[in-house]
């Protein structure tokens, strides 16, 4: 899988870290401030955007009575300490980036959280200076499944996207990695399970985990 990959872009929620469970919480809390309920498709609807396109997103569907910004606050102000102390990495994902880190190999987190929470879990668990570059898709025009965030990835740490190697959950993500001409890995995830089939459909290669690409023993 790693054969003549110069870099490796990993995203983050259900990908690297198992953090999906937060945000199903702050979904629950968040409208229930406004006496509202959380709606059975809200998941699938909001798969790929990017923070700022999931709060213009809130803010339309719930006519909430508080700004985009305030929105961002909010959720930032309320994932913060379950993303400095209580959300996991995947299982072996620890190991398999210390791992490249180690055969020199260029690391890079494009996902749809904000900076904050993504510096915070990677510096808990002692992993963030592995990683060259954080993106997050408000850095760029469009969210997944728009190659964008990617291909600024792939920028950033200057390696052909060819030579970029991309981990998902989601299929947005996976679409994502496919348009920027990547090769590209699903991760299965709690949240993302029902569509295992067609993320294998999509994806170069399946694993449920790290130490997979490790041994080889990865579904391709």
């Amino acid at each position: 899988m790693l054969k003549d990959k110069e870099a490796v872009i990993f995203d983050l929620d259900g990908t690297l870290a198992d953090s999906m469970w937060v945000w199903s919480q702050i979904d629950i809390d968040f409208l229930g401030r406004f006496q509202l309920e959380v709606p059975k498709d809200l998941q699938y609807d909001l798969e790929g955007m990017s923070f700022t396109e999931t709060a213009e997103y809130f803010k339309k569907r719930f006519s909430l009575p508080v700004s985009v910004d305030e929105i961002k606050q909010i959720w930032q102000e309320m994932a913060m300490d379950a993303y400095s102390h209580d959300v996991l990495l995947k299982p072996g994902a620890r190991e398999f980036v210390l791992f490249l880190k180690e055969q020199n190999i260029r690391m890079a987190v494009a996902s749809s959280n904000t900076y904050e929470l993504i510096d915070a879990v990677l510096r808990n668990h002692g992993i963030r200076e592995c990683f060259d570059r954080i993106i997050t898709s408000c850095q760029v025009k469009k969210g997944k499944p728009a190659p964008d965030v990617y291909l600024e990835a792939a920028r950033s740490l200057n390696v052909p996207p060819s030579r970029c190697l991309v981990f998902e959950d989601i299929i947005p993500g996976i679409q994502a990695g496919k348009n920027a001409g990547m090769t590209v890995c699903a991760v299965e995830d709690e949240y993302s399970r029902p569509h295992n089939k067609e993320k294998k459909e999509c994806a170069d290669y399946f694993i449920t985990s790290y130490q997979q690409v490790m041994d080889g023993t990865y579904e391709e």
